[in-house]
């Protein structure tokens, strides 16, 4: 009688594209099969023989470098037996020597990288290929990230392009960004990020730690993290954060030099967070906030301080007003949390602040920044801060010798504006302010702030380390917390508008509305002031002031015009290297009451627009042509144009170098583009010069087989 020939395993196919259809993870660009957490996926081992009731079989899945069972990095399933870990495996159907089995992994799983070893009695099978990648699923509804609605997930997980919106809260912009949580070494890039958090098994369960610990990754600042910051305006030894036109750039060479990459601004973090978090699965978008806070003494207020002629100055404060800021929002429940803050949470990679010793944000519910719950993790008082604080003016005189501080104004609604993401499923912005705040004004709003401020203590707090801000500090506090502003008896109010198109060479005009709205004859003293300041709130040049005594019989208005020649500020447009706003200021008072008022209005310049020039569709791998051009139509030589183009699944990142443009030429580029991805996508292009650092620009093409 010969003996029993014993089972071994001889093959394994893991079905990746039935597979990765069902878990959505089709569009990964890697060898190995990539699953979501929660939801069957099918193997199908080949076996030397037949299976029999009597024989042993079972799947090992380990997850770190030497997995152990004890501590839950090593999973041993057996078919039709208990579950272990909440992960079990089933048998669908065994024909002969082949034998398809059915894998379901624990909905809270740690996501991460698993290696599949498939154990018989006498023998160890590991196959080619055997690392499994498991991922976050909003598709599962045991998932704490699970997303009800498809279109949601569409948008949040699966568009791998999208806008950041930046400028300022008078004039909106939305850049084209290429997320591209989809293209080769993106996965295996946030897979090193997660090795390097260094966070435990356990807390790779939960997106929480999982978000924090990438908040804090993307920033270089204390872990030699993916970007590092720069807001310096001299970006020599690297790429000008205004240079980028999506992540992919950035995390392939982080992946492969493992160093940081140098230069990044807050939609730079923001852009590379939400490609981090989509590739791993966690429903994200960014999120724009202009007029943003940098309150670094946690009092709720920002103090801006304008010299006599009405110039805002740098030095005298660590707090801030940045134009805009972008973090990222990520969708899960908050188990660790009381009820109620489920939902969106916010989190930030760009190094503001230090929160636990680290640079990192969040995540921090959406909802406890509307309800004022500013107590509850992580962060919450600082984006409170950013959204909610207070504006106040000050006009800094001499007086016998010594700075003394006037108070000339006060905004209690001018910070946390217009805050945007991109529409699900369209290419418009959207208004999410009602998600952050109750409307001003109402009853809610003001119980929201009142439990704001009954959990900040305005004078306990140490000032934070103020990285991202480029000014030093003032010592001492010099006045107490205002709560409203006053209403004034002659009614003034101020509007600052662009009355010409801002085009770079062109003279800048601008103008001041003053209305008053009580009846009466009224003397007002207007100080106006134009200057361009960085989006930080940093001023770069002054370019003109004007003063004026008018007369109003109210109730009226009055329009002073503001105009600034192209000498005054083109030398400094032409040797910044980042993109400056127009920033007008403006204070009246009226002399018969006393009554201050300043209004402050950032505008962006406006530029000529790149066309693309392509087909509406084409077949895959057939190449077609695509051309850029660009008309200068502005008044001043562009010097040393570039074009940047990126296509996902079209065209790698390209760079031409355009030269000098004269006034009136027109430049064209053309470039031959192989489609290897089926569906809609897009190029995105982007030209910078001395002059101008960013106009940028989109064009859609369906791919078809």
């Amino acid at each position: 009688v010969f003996p029993e020939m014993s089972l071994t395993v001889t093959g394994i196919d893991f079905l990746k594209s039935q597979n990765t259809q069902q878990h959505h993870t089709e569009g990964y660009n890697i060898k190995n099969l990539v699953v979501r957490r929660g939801q069957p996926f099918l193997v199908q081992l080949s076996l030397s023989r037949e299976l029999r009731p009597a024989d042993k079989l079972s799947l090992r899945f380990g997850i770190s470098e030497n997995p152990m069972k004890n501590r839950g990095s090593l999973l041993s399933l057996k078919p039709e037996r208990e579950d272990f870990n909440g992960w079990k495996i089933s048998f669908v159907k065994k024909n002969g020597k082949e034998c398809l089995l059915s894998v379901t992994s624990s909905p809270n799983a740690p996501v991460g990288k698993y290696n599949l070893h498939v154990k018989t009695e006498t023998n160890t099978y590991k196959p080619d290929n055997g690392t499994i990648y498991l991922l976050f699923n909003p598709w599962c509804e045991d998932d704490v990230v699970y997303m009800a609605n498809e279109a949601d997930k569409k948008e949040y997980v699966l568009n791998d392009t999208g806008y950041i919106y930046v400028g300022s809260a008078y004039s909106i912009y939305d850049r084209p960004w290429n997320f591209g949580q989809f293209e080769e070494f993106i996965l295996d890039a946030c897979m090193y990020l997660l090795d390097k958090s260094k966070l435990s098994l356990n807390d790779r369960r939960h997106p929480a730690n999982v978000s924090r610990a990438m908040s804090a990754l993307v920033n270089a600042n204390d872990d030699n993290g993916v970007v590092m910051g720069n807001w310096s305006g001299t970006y020599i030894n690297g790429t000008s954060p205004m240079d980028w036109i999506g992540s992919v750039t950035i995390l392939q060479k982080y992946y492969k030099t493992k160093k940081p990459v140098r230069y990044g601004q807050c939609w730079v973090f923001a852009g590379v967070l939400n490609t981090v978090m989509r590739c791993l699965g966690v429903p994200s978008r960014c999120v724009s906030t202009f007029d943003a806070a940098h309150d670094t003494e946690e009092n709720l207020r920002v103090d801006i301080y304008l010299n006599e002629k009405g110039e805002k100055l740098n030095s005298l404060s660590l707090d801030s007003v940045w134009n805009f800021h972008v973090w990222n929002d990520v969708w899960m429940k908050r188990t660790d949390l009381p009820n109620g803050f489920d939902g969106w949470q916010a989190i930030d990679s760009t190094p503001q602040e230090q929160s636990q010793g680290r640079f990192q944000c969040g995540p921090c519910p959406v909802k406890a920044v509307r309800e004022g719950d500013v107590y509850l993790p992580y962060d919450s008082k600082f984006v409170y801060a950013e959204v909610n604080a207070d504006r106040v003016y000050w006009v800094v005189k001499k007086v016998n010798g010594k700075d003394k501080f006037f108070k000339v104004g006060i905004e209690t609604q001018a910070i946390g504006k217009n805050i945007s993401t991109k529409a699900v499923g369209q290419n418009r912005r959207v208004d999410i302010t009602q998600e952050y705040k109750y409307p001003e004004g109402t009853k809610e709003e003001r119980m929201s702030m009142q439990r704001a401020y009954s959990f900040l203590r305005p004078s306990g707090l140490m000032p934070r380390s103020g990285y991202a801000s480029t000014i030093q500090a003032l010592g001492g506090n010099i006045q107490p917390l205002i709560m409203k502003e006053p209403v004034t008896k002659s009614g003034l109010h101020l509007e600052i508008n662009n009355t010409e198109a801002l085009h770079p060479g062109n003279p800048l005009e601008m103008a001041i509305t003053v209305k008053i709205s009580a009846p009466g004859n009224w003397t007002v003293d207007l100080t106006g002031s134009c200057q361009l300041q960085y989006y930080t709130g940093k001023v770069q040049a002054n370019l003109g002031t004007i003063k004026e005594t008018i007369n109003i019989e109210g109730p009226s208005e009055m329009q002073i015009p503001m105009k600034i020649a192209p000498d005054a500020y083109m030398k400094t447009l032409s040797s910044v290297e980042d993109e400056v706003l127009i920033l007008v200021t403006a204070i009246a008072e009226v002399k018969e009451t006393n009554d201050k008022l300043t209004k402050e209005t950032s505008m962006r310049f406006q530029y000529p627009p790149i066309t693309i020039q392509m087909p509406e569709t084409a077949e895959l791998y057939n190449d077609f042509t695509c051309a850029f051009v660009f008309k200068n139509k502005l008044n001043v030589i562009l010097e040393n144009c570039k074009l940047l183009v990126e296509g996902l699944g079209i065209l790698k990142m390209t760079t031409f170098e355009l030269g000098d443009i004269m006034p009136g030429r027109i430049a064209k580029s053309e470039v031959i583009c192989t489609p290897t991805r089926l569906g809609d996508k897009k190029i995105v292009a982007k030209l910078i010069s001395n002059q101008i650092k960013g106009i940028s620009t989109e064009k859609a093409i369906t791919i078809t087989e």
